[in-house]
């Protein structure tokens, strides 16, 4: 599972990363493996006032975080290559690795969006930290993320990785594939 959280929108300025994280899930099971880290922000970079998040508060540590073109090296082997990739609302998280690593063929990519929206429809809302709550996982959710709220990526990709295990455990799903994911959503 992996999430950004960005700047947002700027007239003028790139969507840009200021914080990822990654949570391992296998066999069914969060391993309990991950990586989290802060994102290079010029000082002076804006961001999108309804941008979520305490970028706000961080902005020092931002302007003396690494840069994910700094990170990747150690990034692809260990989590983006050769590996499924898993997100809430992919097209964020796809773009910004393409923009990171453009000569890299990243995926296949799993929406666990795709997958609310199709097979629990009914839900009023199908934002991760309401389907979380839709869900009965926020309990589980906070034991694994003490101290952490929606839009904290490592919060947000932990919050992913419990939506996946719940789809995994749903009766009729213990023989699905990568693939069968892909095409699912």
């Amino acid at each position: 599972m992996i999430d950004f959280e960005t700047t947002g929108s700027v007239r003028g300025w790139t969507v840009e990363p200021w914080q990822i994280a990654v949570v391992e899930v296998a066999n069914c099971r969060l391993t309990g493996a991950g990586f989290e880290s802060w994102l290079r922000i010029a000082p002076d970079r804006p961001f999108n006032p309804h941008a979520p998040g305490r970028h706000a508060r961080l902005r020092h540590e931002l302007a003396g975080a690494p840069s994910l073109a700094g990170l990747w090296p150690d990034l692809s082997g260990r989590w983006f290559l050769n590996r499924p990739l898993v997100a809430h609302n992919v097209g964020t998280e796809r773009g910004l690795l393409r923009r990171a690593a453009p000569l890299h063929r990243l995926g296949p990519w799993v929406d666990t969006l795709r997958l609310v929206r199709r097979y629990y429809p009914h839900l009023a809302s199908a934002a991760l930290e309401d389907v979380v709550v839709e869900l009965g996982l926020t309990e589980q959710l906070q034991r694994l993320c003490p101290g952490r709220v929606p839009h904290d990526a490592y919060y947000d990709a932990t919050a992913c990785a419990l939506l996946l295990t719940h789809f995994l455990a749903l009766p009729g799903w213990e023989e699905v594939t990568v693939q069968g994911l892909v095409d699912l959503a």
